[in-house]
């Protein structure tokens, strides 16, 4: 049997031969922080050759730039075993040019035999990657603020149409055309509330609670006359949605809500609306309901509207079916899309 000694030699030389044809670029030390050996493609990236670095104090090599006191600090901690370093970013200055960024990873390697324990830190030079990342993130940021400021306009554009639309129905002389016109004018009131919430929110994933209490809350402003006679209720989970699903969920809530408003209270009479969003494993639940007069007596006879059309091509592109019960009185509405996986974008908050 071989003696101790000479299976710790051999071992030894096999770390080394491993460590200096190592495409990553590392470096092995012992607990005084002097090289022992270095990958060849540690000497390529920092442009040191073998010779200047065996043997020699991590600290002293190249022209200095690597006597960084929290370099020492980070390696006297994991020399110490008290810690490893793991992914940590560090700025290496550069005199006469720019500092370079580098991630670090540090651990103590300890033996059972008499081979002394050691240090190995893998030095990765990532300042390229950061910059292109800050590039990727800076455009990011101004397509957000264009996309944001073109919801804006778009806005406000739907607005002055739904003003022109409501001017001419007050002109007309024909009760049809006047209905017609009335109809359109609250269709893209409703598209223009929904644009408006969505250029003052995040682009990106859209929480849904305080998005659909805020359009509520906009409808209220401009269809209710009197908030003790008529109240708008929002519940619901904390769900959110990607910007997309936003859109059609919030077009179906305006929809509902502006006919429960316009048919659910003749007369002014008093009454209540109540908005309900809750997901599911296995799907969501979108729930308007209304303490009115309810549906009419012969609802076969009524014939569908613009508007009824609409909700069910939303609900459609959802996966979702529309339910609607009469309360008697009053009616709820249910979108619920009961297939689980069918919407990606819905997302529970954590």
């Amino acid at each position: 049997m071989a003696p101790a000694s000479h299976n710790t030699e051999v071992g030894a030389a096999l770390a080394l031969a491993v460590i200096s044809v190592s495409r990553a670029p590392l470096l092995l030390m012992d607990e005084q922080f002097n090289v022992v050996a270095a990958s060849e493609s540690f000497l390529q990236e920092f442009g040191l050759r073998n010779d200047a670095v065996r043997g020699r104090s991590i600290f002293a090599l190249g022209a200095g730039e690597w006597n960084l006191p929290r370099l020492r600090s980070l390696l006297s901690a994991v020399g110490s075993g008290d810690a490893e370093v793991a992914d940590y970013q560090l700025e290496m200055p550069i005199e006469g040019a720019a500092s370079r960024s580098l991630r670090l990873n540090a651990e103590r390697l300890a033996f059972a035999d008499a081979m002394p324990a050691r240090l190995l830190l893998t030095v990765v030079d990532v300042t390229a990657s950061n910059a292109t990342q800050r590039k990727m993130d800076e455009l990011v940021r101004q397509k957000e603020v264009l996309l944001q400021e073109v919801q804006h306009r778009v806005a406000n554009s739907l607005q002055i149409i739904a003003s022109v639309l409501l001017q001419s129905a007050r002109k007309v002389d024909s009760v049809e055309s006047r209905a017609h016109l009335t109809e359109a004018h609250n269709r893209v009131l409703s598209v223009a509330e929904v644009q408006r919430q969505l250029s003052l929110t995040q682009v990106g994933d859209v929480a849904l609670k305080p998005y659909l209490t805020q359009l509520c809350r906009s409808i209220g402003a401009s269809m209710i006359a009197d908030h003790d006679q008529l109240r708008i209720e929002v519940s619901g989970d904390g769900s959110v949605v990607d910007a997309e699903v936003s859109v059609s969920i919030g077009l179906i809530l305006t929809e509902l809500v502006i006919n429960a408003l316009k048919d659910a209270f003749p007369k002014g009479r008093k009454g209540l609306v109540t908005v309900d969003y809750q997901s599911r494993p296995e799907g969501w639940d979108l729930t308007i309901s209304d303490d009115g007069v309810g549906m009419p007596k012969n609802p076969g006879s009524a014939e569908p509207g613009l508007g009824t059309a609409i909700v069910k091509a939303l609900a459609s592109q959802l996966a979702a079916e529309i339910d609607v019960e009469n309360l008697a009185p009053g009616t709820r509405i249910s979108v619920v899309n009961r297939k689980s996986g069918v919407e990606p974008a819905l997302l529970q908050a954590v």
